[in-house]
């Protein structure tokens, strides 16, 4: 009798998740598409969700295939249903054919839309001070530019080496108390020795000289601007600047290059578990207000279970107003206050963690993204 309980229950548990999936389907979903050049797995799978993070729980992969997780310009995705379920899958023979073809499957997301963000830029834990550095540019010229050399200090340099040469532009941080001081807004000269400029959860201005009681720090963002070759070693050594990149000043620090390998063949899927308080700490070039296609910096990483691929619904938090109608001889009186509910404004799509820091592209939305929205679990749009 027990077996034929669970039976029962298994049955009733897959008709259930098969009626959920069906539901999140759209109204007007394809039964077939054919994958175009220029799309990205996020657009596919909202033409045929309503929620584009659910792709992992539709898709059926082909293990005929090579990478089956990949699809590829020319692929045809048909929607079936198996045992029930609704299920997209591709066609095998096609599919392999297509692939011996050509090498380019589809991103998740657009790469343009990131690239800089995969390129050159990084999140470091520590306080780039400690750094290798730049020392002086020949000629004692104030800015440094392609084909010049510079002098550095710091590591134990040998000819040949290749070094990326990078600048702090940003410090992440929680704030913990009141500051108290003259903002700054972020792009004004990092100061190696007296200051830091930051983002912060509470507070989207950057501050110098802050005592560190006041904000727990999450990050430094550096920005790679050149790279560069040691041409003699020494203390200092000659480092010959490659022709692309931007100005370089006294004080820049010299960093690995960073590896040109990255992966954006991630699957869309929602978090198992939400970080505590995971905030949006900055939007693209330092704005307060982004919207979609902006990139976004998020106050959690790997060390929360952040990864790429998740999706996170951003809210913005509700304002406390005074109820002076419930409480009309009492006004002003601090109890009355109450807290407006949260308003959805978007989703965003993680595609680089580090540790504590990891940067998001808003997928969509219906209300501007600002710095200090909250990261929630995915809902459907409204």
């Amino acid at each position: 009798m027990f077996k034929k309980l669970l039976s029962v229950f298994a049955v009733a548990a897959l008709t259930f998740a098969s009626c959920v999936l069906a539901q999140e389907l759209r109204e007007d979903h394809p039964d077939t598409y054919v994958v175009q050049k220029g799309d990205t797995l996020w657009d596919i799978s909202a033409r045929f969700l309503k929620q584009p993070w659910l792709w992992p729980e539709i898709w059926q992969a082909n293990p005929q295939i090579e990478n089956p997780h990949l699809i590829y310009p020319g692929d045809v995705i048909s929607l079936a249903y198996l045992n029930g379920r609704p299920r997209l899958t591709v066609d095998g023979e096609r599919s392999a054919e297509i692939r011996r073809g050509t090498s380019e499957a589809i991103p998740t997301i657009p790469l343009s839309d990131v690239e800089a963000f995969l390129r050159s830029r990084r999140v470091l834990d520590e306080e780039p001070r400690d750094l290798p550095y730049v020392l002086a540019i020949e000629e004692n010229r104030l800015r440094g530019a392609s084909g010049q050399v510079v002098y550095v200090r710091g590591a134990n340099f040998e000819p040949g080496q290749r070094w990326a040469i990078a600048r702090p532009s940003v410090m992440f941080a929680k704030v913990t108390h009141p500051v108290i001081g003259s903002p700054r807004r972020i792009g004004e000269a990092w100061n190696r020795d007296k200051g830091t400029q930051f983002h912060s959860t509470k507070n989207a201005w950057a501050y110098y000289v802050m005592p560190e009681k006041h904000f727990d720090t999450l990050g430094w963002e550096m920005a790679d601007i050149a790279t560069g070759q040691i041409t003699v070693a020494g203390d200092p050594a000659t480092l010959l600047i490659d022709d692309e990149g931007i100005e370089i000043k006294q004080g820049d620090v010299l960093m690995p290059i960073l590896s040109p390998a990255y992966d954006l063949h991630f699957i869309p899927h929602a978090p198992q578990a939400v970080p505590e308080d995971m905030r949006v700490l900055a939007v693209t070039d330092y704005h307060r207000v982004g919207g979609p296609r902006d990139v976004v910096a998020l106050s959690a990483g790997a060390r929360e279970g952040v990864e790429n691929g998740q999706v996170y619904s951003l809210w913005g938090e509700g304002e406390h107003v005074r109820d002076d109608i419930a409480h009309r001889t009492r006004f002003g009186a601090e109890d009355n206050k109450v807290k407006l509910p949260d308003e959805f404004a978007g989703h965003v799509m993680i595609f680089r963690t580090f540790d504590k820091v990891s940067y998001g592209l808003v997928m969509d939305g219906v209300r501007p993204i600002r710095t200090e929205n909250i990261a929630k679990a995915p809902v459907e749009l409204p």
